[in-house]
């Protein structure tokens, strides 16, 4: 019982200094200036900018306060292949405002805008008709934040493999040990009640599903952690992941789920229950990739308004509370970080099965 409050009131502990540096990663980039001339006014803090820098993609890498890494910036134009760093297009403020630097290209000059990739002419103006020609296949913070995940989930699973291969028998250690009831948990709570004896066929993706999004869930916790980490937060990836799950439904599907979407009994529900049935078709995966989205950004958003209190009043005496709030929502958010990503995998085997199921 005493071990159990020691413990408690470690982890409060460490929930406070975690509170305490997020909102320290969370300060707006002029919060530690103490230039101050009569010509140059103080920007307003703003904690819309605050927040959506925070959950929106770019292409530069935050490392720590104003320090960044340019991404490599790669275009595929109507007269060719741009590749170049980005730090030749970096934003700066001029007169208050986010302005882009113009490099040019084999082909076109370029700057960025709001962090789009934009065509400049001669002049200096945006070319919008000449932008649309553009195809964007930049590395940005979250496809490096995506290849992070990966190389993350190849080193833990690649290193569980070996391990049970020179270990065969024996009873599990280190890391093995520590992600084997998560994978026993996947396997005999989500993937065998909802598929049944077919459920090996499919453990891969569905194991591949749930690591990757709590990973990132995880890695989105953690403050200073590099480059802003909201993957998960983006409905780019997660619009990615529903329609794998999409795919591999209908690719799986037998003759009695094809059978029950086009011919409903009895035949005079025809024209009502075939459109139903193909519009359930889509809707499933995009209720997965809203919920996933929403719950992840929402939370974000939540925490990061929370630390916002403390510039919008410019008073310390409001961030007892506020922090309070944030350490409180971390709670919630880290219970979160593993719900989303079992009721993502649940789903999918839930539909997975419906689709594999047989006749009775």
């Amino acid at each position: 019982m005493i071990n159990g409050s020691i413990l408690n009131l470690k982890l409060f502990r460490l929930s406070l200094i975690c509170a305490f540096f997020l909102i320290a990663g969370a300060l707006p980039k002029s919060a530690f200036s103490q230039e101050s001339t009569s010509e140059k006014k103080e920007k307003k803090f703003d904690p819309k900018d605050v927040i959506l820098e925070h959950i929106g993609d770019s292409h530069s890498w935050p490392v720590l306060g104003k320090t960044t890494l340019p991404l490599p910036v790669i275009l595929y134009t109507d007269k060719g292949l741009e590749v170049f760093s980005s730090a030749h297009i970096k934003e700066e403020e001029v007169n208050g405002e986010p302005t882009g630097k113009i490099y040019q290209g084999t082909h076109y000059a370029y700057t960025a805008e709001k962090d789009k990739i934009k065509v400049v002419d001669s002049n200096g103006h945006i070319d919008e008709a000449a932008t649309k020609k553009v195809w964007d296949f930049s590395i940005t913070r979250n496809v490096m934040s995506m290849f992070m995940a990966i190389a993350i989930l190849l080193l833990v699973f690649l290193s569980i493999s070996s391990s049970y291969k020179k270990r065969e028998g024996k009873a599990p250690k280190g890391l093995q040990s520590f992600l084997e009831p998560l994978i026993v948990f996947v396997r005999d709570d989500i993937a065998i009640p909802n598929m049944g004896i077919k459920y090996a066929r499919f453990m891969p993706l569905l194991l591949t599903v749930f690591f990757f999004i709590l990973i990132n869930n995880l890695l989105g916790m953690i403050p200073f952690f590099p480059g802003g980490y909201n993957l998960t937060g983006n409905i780019a990836v997660t619009a990615v992941l529903s329609v794998i799950i999409l795919f591999v439904v209908n690719l799986n599907g037998n003759k009695h789920y094809w059978k029950h979407i086009f011919v409903p009994n009895p035949w005079w529900l025809f024209p009502i229950m075939i459109p139903v049935e193909i519009v359930s078709i889509f809707s499933k995966p995009i209720a997965l990739m809203i919920r996933l989205f929403a719950n992840i950004t929402a939370g974000h958003i939540v925490i990061l308004s929370l630390i916002s209190l403390i510039f919008i009043f410019k008073t310390l005496l409001v961030s007892p509370v506020s922090v309070g709030f944030v350490v409180f929502m971390d709670c919630i958010e880290l219970l979160v970080a593993f719900l989303q990503a079992y009721i993502f995998t649940l789903l999918s085997s839930l539909f997975i099965g419906m689709a594999i199921e047989e006749h009775h």
